[in-house]
């Protein structure tokens, strides 16, 4: 035995070889690089103290920071059809949901609760990136739908967080389908006197951004996400010229008049209870 491996086996007497530091303590962002212990990230409502950068945050998050204590409501997800085209490619489309469902504890990639902000009644439905990129397909279709009609019986505004890459590869045309059935709802809501409010969060791109997330009664989107139909360098390559640095972001969207605010995310409940008043002010919680 080498005078090394003595060392090192004296050593393991004297320091743990089990490792004590769990490994969630930190939070890297993903704007500034910056380490963040996860409590203070999660205190700050997961942006950056450095940078400001919004992290992505999923339904549970979102319901917790927006709606009033003890008056959240989630909506048990409506069924779909699954895998309808028995679709695979590098994996089957059942063990991606699988994985999915594993991972984010979610059914499907869009949730919807019911709730007060400020004792105003409100529907919220929060679609989620963490599962399969926030995709659209029949199941999250479907909860959209369930969410109008959420919002109609109970006479309240329907709030909607976007964020997704587009539609559901894995669901072909069945998943394009949902952009039409999505806007024939908010028409629903809209006949119903009833407001739809889209705050757009990163990224939102795809068939989402070509159908609800752009069909709002107003639109506020958080600093510096990433909205688009189709990626910066597909566009760069079709007509041929260079794209300012701040294209496809929340900024350049308000500065071109495509959306109506950008709002910090610890201002968001806030500026989400003054748009309701206005837009209703007379639905207040029972």
């Amino acid at each position: 035995m080498s005078w090394l491996s003595s060392v090192r086996n004296a050593l393991s007497f004297v320091v743990p070889t089990t490792k004590e530091t769990p490994d969630n303590l930190w939070h890297k962002c993903k704007g500034c690089g910056a380490m963040i212990f996860t409590k203070e990230w999660e205190e700050n409502l997961s942006v950056c103290p450095t940078c400001d950068h919004h992290g992505r945050i999923g339904p549970a998050a979102r319901f917790e920071q927006l709606l009033d204590a003890g008056s959240a409501e989630i909506l048990t997800p409506p069924k779909a059809a699954e895998d309808p085209l028995k679709f695979r490619d590098s994996k089957r489309y059942a063990d991606r949901l699988k994985a999915a469902r594993t991972e984010t504890g979610e059914q499907d990639a869009f949730v919807n609760a019911r709730g007060r902000i400020h004792d105003r009644r409100v529907v919220i439905g929060v679609q989620d990136f963490a599962f399969m990129g926030g995709s659209m397909g029949q199941a999250v279709g479907e909860a959209f739908v369930q969410g109008v009609e959420a919002a109609i019986a109970d006479r309240a505004p329907y709030v909607v967080f976007t964020a997704s890459g587009g539609a559901r590869m894995q669901e072909g045309i069945l998943s394009l389908m949902q952009m039409p059935r999505s806007t024939v709802a908010i028409q629903m809501l809209h006949d119903a006197g009833l407001p739809y409010i889209v705050v757009l969060t990163d990224p939102t791109s795809g068939g989402v951004m070509a159908a609800y997330a752009m069909l709002g009664d107003i639109h506020i989107a958080e600093p510096r996400a990433t909205l688009a139909f189709t990626g910066r360098r597909v566009i760069e390559s079709t007509i041929r010229e260079k794209l300012p640095e701040d294209f496809q972001t929340s900024e350049y969207y308000l500065e071109h008049g495509l959306i109506d605010m950008v709002v910090h995310r610890k201002d968001l409940r806030d500026q989400l209870a003054t748009v309701i008043g206005y837009l209703c002010g007379e639905r207040k919680a029972a």
